[in-house]
């Protein structure tokens, strides 16, 4: 996506932003009655007089800073709970939580409403017809407080729990993979074999360390129309790269090399991988916590198998939409990029769990029951590469369980679901 749109999306998703817009908001709200009472009848019915106002302003303001900074504690211990108990990549989601920041969001906007609305009461600018607008504008404000901390309670039972935290992986991966599902070469045209230099092209080289986040493809195209030749990316989205890495080749051209030197801006390069474009993430992610639910320190088997059945329901996912061949014109006729290759998310799903779970007998059968029903399904290269690794699987299993007839029960197990020769 555009880089301003991917920089705009990040912005969006801090919880600073949002508390801002609302805490704005609640100031604009106490100066609102100030503004309204110009428009409003003489006649009104009933009398608001200030100290009634103010006292319920009071007990906002007070309240709210309360609520707030134990939120944000609870908040916090919940961020450090996800990070030992689950992963700490997967705390981004947590912290990009909608709910957790509209909650504190409105926290803090009540907060500065009752502050402010306070403050110009006390000046006396408001008049009678102004505290009433005030009146009613506060009566506003604590029914949302109300419905906010009834959604904030429901909500602090789940947050930072093992299951929530995996639940939104999943959900994160699931909407990466239908993103690249949607557009399998980033809107360009397939590029046949990334690993294989251009012959007489020009490479566009990284100009420092770290992982691709975002590849500005509508800037690409631009370029590319411009020069007149076709751009072939190598690099894809949470792929690492250096100082002097290929990200792209542009040709074969008889192009100078000028032109070439500042298409890396296109590339936005930073420390750490992003779900929105990178789905292996996920799948890396949800492995990793399948990992740690196996370490001795851990010794939580059923966190594993219940990793490995989200695995399986994403990859059948992938399996079920998987296009080899474009169905559609290419939105970037110009740019050419490589599709993610199965046998990869193969082994972002799996590898690790197979690695770290290789004398347990129960995760091993449910690994090999996952890996025999996605050889079932989809394209023959997703069939080969499940297979593949189920047979990985298994030799890691025979090399580290101890008991044999765990060993054979799992090689039965592999012939009854078509994975071995009977």
């Amino acid at each position: 996506m555009p880089h301003w749109r991917w920089i705009l999306r990040n912005l969006t998703r801090k919880l600073w932003f949002r508390a801002t817009l609302l805490g704005l908001l609640g100031v604009a709200a106490a100066f609102f009655a100030l503004v309204a009472e110009r428009f409003i009848p003489y006649s009104l019915p009933g009398n608001i007089g200030a100290d009634a106002v103010d006292s319920i302003l009071n007990i906002i303001a007070s309240s709210m800073l309360a609520v707030t900074t134990f939120s944000l504690s609870v908040m916090t211990s919940a961020y450090g709970a996800a990070a030992s108990s689950v992963t700490p990549r997967a705390t981004r989601l947590l912290v990009e939580d909608r709910l957790t920041q509209n909650v504190l969001s409105t926290f803090v906007g009540s907060f500065l409403f009752s502050i402010v609305g306070i403050v110009v009461l006390k000046t006396g600018a408001y008049g009678d017809r102004g505290r009433v607008v005030l009146f009613v504008v506060t009566i506003g404000v604590i029914a949302l407080i109300v419905v906010m901390l009834l959604r904030w309670i429901d909500h602090l039972t789940k947050l930072g729990r093992v299951d929530d935290t995996i639940s939104r992986v999943e959900e994160a991966t699931r909407a990466a993979l239908a993103g690249r599902l949607a557009s399998p070469w980033l809107g360009g045209r397939p590029l046949n074999d990334p690993d294989q230099p251009l012959p007489a092209g020009l490479p566009v080289r990284a100009d420092r360390a770290g992982y691709i986040q975002n590849i500005d493809m509508a800037s690409l195209s631009d370029r590319a129309e411009a020069m007149a030749g076709d751009i072939h990316i190598v690099r894809l989205p949470g792929s690492f790269v250096h100082a002097g890495t290929v990200l792209a080749w542009v040709g074969p051209s008889p192009l100078p090399p000028g032109p070439v030197d500042d298409l890396s801006d296109a590339f936005a390069i930073g420390s750490g991988r992003s779900f929105d474009q990178d789905p292996r993430f996920g799948l890396a992610v949800l492995s990793e916590i399948a990992s740690r639910a196996l370490s001795p320190a851990m010794n939580d088997p059923g966190t594993a198998i219940d990793v490995i059945g989200r695995q399986a329901r994403l990859l059948a996912f992938w399996a079920a939409n998987e296009t080899v061949e474009p169905a559609k014109a290419a939105e970037y006729p110009r740019l050419h990029a490589a599709r993610l290759q199965d046998d990869d998310l193969m082994d972002d799903a799996f590898m690790p769990i197979a690695r770290d779970g290789a004398a347990l007998v129960e995760v091993q059968l449910r690994l090999q029951k996952a890996l025999a029903a996605l050889a079932r399904i989809g394209p023959p290269q997703f069939r080969a590469a499940a297979r593949a690794e189920a047979a990985m699987a298994f030799r890691r299993a025979e090399a580290a369980m101890t008991l044999q007839d765990d060993v054979e029960w799992l090689q039965r197990v592999r012939r009854s679901e078509g994975l071995a020769e009977p």
